[in-house]
């Protein structure tokens, strides 16, 4: 947009670019009179603020090509000096607002039904600005300038105007640019996202914008028992998309890549009559918490020119940060995160949101953006290919004002939440590992399968707070004896472990969710992953007894002490000795404290020095 006529009413139409000219052709277009004291001053106002918009333009251009070779203290400065002129800017709208309010009584106080119409909002909403949090804009619709002004809005060319909070909403664009920032970082200004009403309608509304019918997903075998059902129950049916589904039993890039080889080869038919193939990925795994080599699938990806996509909702950006990559190639093409665990915290609220490269995300209508992939090949997108225009105006699955704020409340510390859940799961996976008729599935483990991906890819080498324990024994095989000292272990009593899970609350709450500040236990057999087959529960290592495990925030002691308890009621009736076959307590606390300090001493390592901060 034209910077000169941005604030004239007649933006799309006028012939003008000189400020005063501009101002006059304002005055003129709302009836005033020019030559009069009101025109006059008016006029000298307007074209103050269409020379303080030039300029504002020109300051933006410079701080975008200068910020780079700024030193630190210039930074802050320059920071400083541009916020105090938001303030400075905002009295001026709040001192023009006072005559403003008595022009407004003339005219609609005498009207007999004047309470009808409610405070006009203008009046009150400049004080807003000064907010120290984003405010709850709780608003359906919104007021606009003038007709050209609408009319660049409904084209998505005028982002100071929200058309309707069905599609942008203030405090959501707040959370939106805020995840953003945590989750790229320094290459924040190469992504947007979009929020929506839960985690799953934000899968569903990628998945929705991506795959046409016929085209073929690669997903990875362990992911929510929801997305499961969406890819394998709406999109594979052939009343629907008949897409094909194929479910990867790997967590690194040579699995990914024999899986896509043999894909291509599978489905050449719909490749050669233009289906392609998708990417999906959920990293750490639910419900076992394993990580995938995100990066390097993503590279095999991109080198065959598909796109992929990341469900990255456990690891969060603190432990998982996967659009931190330097390559572009070992980035995803779209990050989604489940706000309602971790990132929000508190188990009050569901929200999504999806995060992808600008040009995905959002282009003006009538625009074409030439850009280039991953491996570098060019590429137009036109703007009905973008998330925005393609399902987000359409579907409506939006993030509400209040939802949007609790969830940047809970972001505010969610990197403390997820720092501590962290020594409770390794505490907590080491006790249960030495139990010799409990099964650990958790990637912190050394014997683990999944250990060397989640120390490469893992922040710092720690898991996410969740895995898997099951009472399934052991097969009777000389390699058994070798684990725990024992072979032939027979699986725990359905009866008994079904007392047992009864017996869970209050210290492990019976529930369906995760990312919450308290224990959660659930068996994913009977619920999250109950819509799987017998056969897929089995290719997914979900045993009748496996039990899946977030984490909390609670001394992890008080769990095992539940569960030892528990123990003794049930599972001791039908296996005596069950219960006292945990860790001695002088070795649970001796584990709890060296798992503490370890993750602790290994936070305080990979945290930046003071030199590098004054830098």
């Amino acid at each position: 947009m034209n910077k000169a006529t941005q604030l004239s009413p007649l933006r799309k139409s006028t012939r003008h670019e000189d400020a005063s000219a501009l101002a006059t052709e304002q005055a003129e277009h709302f009836g005033i009179d020019t030559q009069s004291e009101f025109g006059q001053t008016l006029i000298e106002l307007a074209t103050t603020l269409y020379t303080a918009n030039h300029h504002t333009h020109d300051l933006w251009a410079i701080t975008l090509d200068g910020l780079s070779e700024l030193d630190k203290n210039d930074r802050i400065a320059w920071f400083n000096a541009k916020r105090f002129l938001s303030f400075q800017l905002a009295k001026i709208l709040d001192n023009l607002q006072n005559p403003m309010r008595a022009t407004y009584k003339t005219i609609a106080t005498k009207n007999g039904h004047f309470a009808s119409k409610g405070a006009y909002p203008i009046f009150d909403n400049v004080a807003a600005i000064f907010s120290a949090s984003p405010v709850i804009t709780r608003t359906a619709t919104y007021l606009f300038a003038c007709t050209e002004w609408v009319e660049d809005a409904f084209n998505g060319r005028e982002p100071l105007h929200d058309i309707y909070s069905r599609l942008l909403n203030p405090t959501s664009i707040s959370l939106a640019n805020h995840i953003v920032d945590i989750e790229a970082g320094d290459m924040a200004d190469q992504y947007l996202a979009w929020n929506f009403n839960s985690g799953m309608a934000a899968i569903d509304g990628l998945l929705s914008h991506l795959l046409g019918r016929e085209d073929i997903v690669l997903a990875s075998r362990n992911i929510y028992g929801g997305s499961y059902q969406l890819l394998q129950d709406w999109y594979r049916k052939s009343s629907n998309l008949d897409v094909a589904v194929e479910w990867v039993d790997g967590y690194d890039e040579a699995a990914f890549a024999n899986a896509m080889d043999a894909a291509a080869a599978k489905y050449a038919d719909r490749i050669k009559a233009g289906r392609k193939i998708y990417v999906y990925l959920e990293s750490p795994c639910n419900p076992h918490g394993f990580v995938l080599d995100v990066a390097g699938i993503s590279r095999v990806t991109h080198e065959r020119g598909w796109r992929i996509m990341a469900d990255t909702t456990v690891g969060t950006p603190f432990l998982h940060p996967v659009l931190k990559r330097t390559d572009p190639m070992e980035r995803p093409d779209f990050v989604i995160h489940s706000y309602t665990k971790e990132l929000a915290g508190s188990g009050t609220t569901t929200a999504g949101v999806v995060i992808g490269r600008n040009e995905d995300m959002f282009i003006p209508k009538g625009d074409t953006v030439t850009t280039k992939t991953p491996n570098g090949e060019p590429r137009d997108v036109s703007w009905d290919d973008t998330l925005f225009w393609n399902v987000y105006y359409i579907k409506g699955a939006f993030l509400d004002a209040d939802k949007a704020f609790e969830v940047l409340n809970g972001m505010k510390t969610y990197e403390l939440r997820v720092m501590q859940k962290t020594i409770n799961t390794l505490t907590l996976a080491r006790i249960f590992s030495q139990h010799p008729d409990i099964n650990v599935s958790c990637p912190a483990l050394p014997d683990s399968p999944n250990y060397v991906l989640m120390q490469e890819n893992m922040r710092l080498g720690l898991p996410a707070a969740l895995f898997t324990i099951d009472m399934e024994g052991a097969p009777d095989v000389e390699s058994a004896s070798d684990v725990k000292g024992a072979s032939g272990r027979p699986p725990i009593h359905p009866d008994a472990f079904k007392q047992f899970f009864d017996m869970l609350e209050p210290a492990v709450g019976m529930q369906v969710s995760l990312g919450q500040t308290n224990t959660v236990a659930l068996c994913p057999a009977m619920t999250t992953h109950s819509e799987l087959s017998a056969d897929a529960l089995d290719r997914a290592g979900i045993k009748p007894t496996t039990l899946r495990i977030a984490v909390g925030l609670e001394d992890p002691r008080q769990f095992i002490a539940h569960i030892q308890r528990a123990a003794e009621m049930s599972i001791d009736n039908k296996h005596p000795e069950f219960s006292s076959s945990f860790p001695s307590p002088d070795r649970i606390d001796a584990l709890y404290k060296q798992t503490y300090m370890d993750v602790q001493k290994r936070f305080l390592e990979d945290l930046p020095s003071y030199d590098t901060l004054l830098k």
